[in-house]
């Protein structure tokens, strides 16, 4: 594991209509990436993001 990961484990990713996933960004806290992915699920987009801790590779 790289130090990155270890200071910032929690993830934003984001799904889009046709299926791909992108990392939107890494955070420090499961609340801040939560508080990210909020904001940006406001938009009304077709769009679905979720936070994920790094090497969990859980989905929504």
């Amino acid at each position: 594991m790289s130090d990155s990961s270890a200071t910032l484990p929690w993830l934003v990713i984001r799904q889009d209509d046709n299926g791909n996933r992108y990392r939107v960004g890494r955070y420090a806290t499961e609340g801040e990436a939560q508080k990210i992915a909020d904001k940006l699920d406001e938009h009304g987009h077709k769009q679905l993001y979720w936070v994920e801790q790094v090497g969990q590779g859980a989905q929504p």
